[in-house]
């Protein structure tokens, strides 16, 4: 099979198609014929040396850890797909690639309107909105503040808060927020005097924070409500000496059915902002590390 994998570390360049023997499923395992694979931050730290635990050190190594695609074999054991069976899902690595192996628990079936692009690329971003907004406790009445929310995980974050009964308040770009109005949140802009702004926003204050962008922004927050009421997403290193929380639930497929459900009902939209073909999965690294786009990119595989 092909897929788009790197034998050493660096920038996007390091990536190229290779071919791969073709695996094959287990006991309790389904194969995937990838249709697309979601590209998000977490493959381009892989991509630049960073080991996820439990990962074994030999290159080459494929990114990837969302997909969508067509069940093509079933292992000894499996009920409930069956060959021809359209379904997304996740795995820790290796979604780069015409087909990926994972165990029957790992995926859940696509609705019938879900785009093959949106599909691939729905796992990661719907997922860890849902994870960090249930870590908050986020509910009726309550005001939170998403920042980086026009990206992916805002995305599904700002209708997930909504559907519960929250107030949002978004940051973005100023391109992004008519596109954060749509989605049912209140914009502002980033940069000096967020405090303010967020102030005049939320006079009676804002109850819990999810950071997508680090940094000026999650001193920001600190100055809103207590660390033990955001969590950051990406400000992994300071997080623990600020008190932030970090995400600690994980992926399921029964949490990614109920909201692949939402979507088929059409109360939690995904916005795609760019597809590359598998072979310039290079470039669709580089439009992710600019870190300004909305939404998701994704791979197609042909």
């Amino acid at each position: 099979m092909k897929a788009a994998a790197f034998s050493e570390f660096g920038g996007p360049e390091v990536l190229r198609v290779m071919e791969f023997e073709t695996p094959e499923a287990g006991a309790g395992q389904v194969r995937v014929r990838v249709k697309a694979a979601g590209v998000q931050p977490f493959d381009l730290a892989v991509r630049e040396g960073w080991v996820p635990p439990g990962v074994a050190g030999d290159l080459p190594r494929i990114p990837g850890n969302e997909f969508a695609g067509v069940v093509d074999q079933v292992g000894e054991g499996v009920d409930g797909f069956s060959a021809g069976d359209e379904v997304l899902g996740f795995q820790l690595l290796g979604s780069y690639a015409e087909y990926v192996v994972v165990p029957a628990d790992s995926v859940t079936a696509k609705p019938a309107n879900m785009p093959w692009e949106v599909a691939g690329g729905f796992t990661a971003g719907a997922q860890t909105a849902h994870i960090a907004l249930t870590q908050l406790g986020v509910g009726e009445g309550d005001t939170v503040l998403i920042h980086a929310a026009a990206g992916s995980v805002g995305t599904a974050a700002v209708q997930l808060a909504r559907l519960w009964g929250a107030t949002v308040i978004g940051t973005a770009r100023e391109e992004n927020h008519g596109y954060l109005s749509s989605l049912g949140a209140i914009p502002v802009a980033y940069g000096e005097g967020l405090l303010e702004r967020v102030h005049a926003l939320a006079p009676g204050g804002v109850d819990m924070i999810l950071d997508g962008a680090g940094g000026e922004a999650l001193d920001v927050s600190l100055r809103l409500v207590k660390g033990d009421r955001i969590v950051t997403l990406v400000d992994h290193d300071r997080a623990e000496g600020l008190g932030v929380q970090l995400t600690r639930g994980v992926r399921l497929a029964s949490r990614l059915a109920e909201l692949a459900d939402l979507y088929a009902d059409g109360r939690l939209t995904f916005h795609i902002r760019g597809t590359y073909l598998l072979e310039r999965a290079a470039d669709a690294h580089r439009e992710v590390e600019t870190r300004h786009g909305r939404g998701k990119v994704v791979l197609t595989v042909a």
